[in-house]
């Protein structure tokens, strides 16, 4: 996807969300949110999706690369995957989603993969005390993948579905990052912004948060120099 149509797309109307533009020594890098968990970055030339799940995706690119956090429905949607990928298309996932994405690379908490101009960190995403069940949880650790993607200089963070963990709190040097919260799956909007504060990223976007308070993050993050940016992740 050149520069010239995504600016396309964009002006036509054709991208779902807000595109957010962040300056890179690499050029330009933007950000449009999709629906829910699943965005769309686009730098250099080149497009990646995490976890396109949910929302359309008719008029949107071809991926160049995509992410998966986990096997849940709203992170993994193979039918939406082959519809966006390419014989050339890199998918990058957590080995627990790897039978349902033929010809992945499977990524695990702590490697890192090159994926063309884009460097990706796996990172841990895991519940500390919430599940179905005495003893269970909605997502254990090491089966799901964070993403920490580097591109010119910058850091940007994706949670997946996680909660405050020690992982996420020893983050460093996060440029943006997207951050879970919803019940009873991941996270309260003020534990996730107890985390944020512990890593300090210079800009925050809630994302993942149907049906919570926003205000309530956001208050709670006023006066500690993070910038919360609100975007519209469910439309109509």
């Amino acid at each position: 996807m050149t520069r010239i149509a995504l600016a396309f797309l964009m002006a036509a109307g054709a991208l779902p969300g807000a595109t957010d533009e962040f300056s890179t020594a690499a050029g330009p890098l933007r950000i449009t949110p999709i629906q829910h968990a699943s965005l769309l970055v686009d730098a250099g030339g080149k497009v990646l999706y995490v976890d396109p799940a949910q929302g359309s995706y008719d008029s949107l690119p071809k991926a160049d690369y995509i992410l998966i956090t986990d096997i849940h429905g709203d992170h993994l949607a193979p039918g939406i995957v082959d519809k966006l990928k390419t014989a050339s298309t890199v998918i990058l996932a957590p080995r627990a989603a790897a039978d349902k994405l033929p010809g992945c690379t499977v990524i695990a908490n702590g490697e890192t993969r090159q994926a063309g101009p884009f460097a990706v960190e796996a990172v841990a995403m895991y519940n500390l005390t919430r599940g179905p069940a005495e003893g269970k949880f909605y997502h254990d650790k090491g089966r799901g993948n964070g993403y920490v993607v580097a591109y010119g200089g910058k850091r940007f963070y994706f949670s997946g579905d996680t909660e405050g963990i020690p992982e996420m709190k020893a983050l460093r040097n996060i440029d943006v990052a997207f951050v879970c919260m919803n019940l009873p799956f991941t996270m309260t909007p003020a534990e996730a912004a107890d985390a944020v504060k512990a890593f300090h990223p210079k800009v925050v976007y809630p994302y993942h948060y149907r049906g919570q308070d926003l205000s309530v993050f956001a208050k709670a993050l006023a006066g500690t120099g993070i910038e919360v940016r609100l975007r519209e992740w469910y439309p109509n």
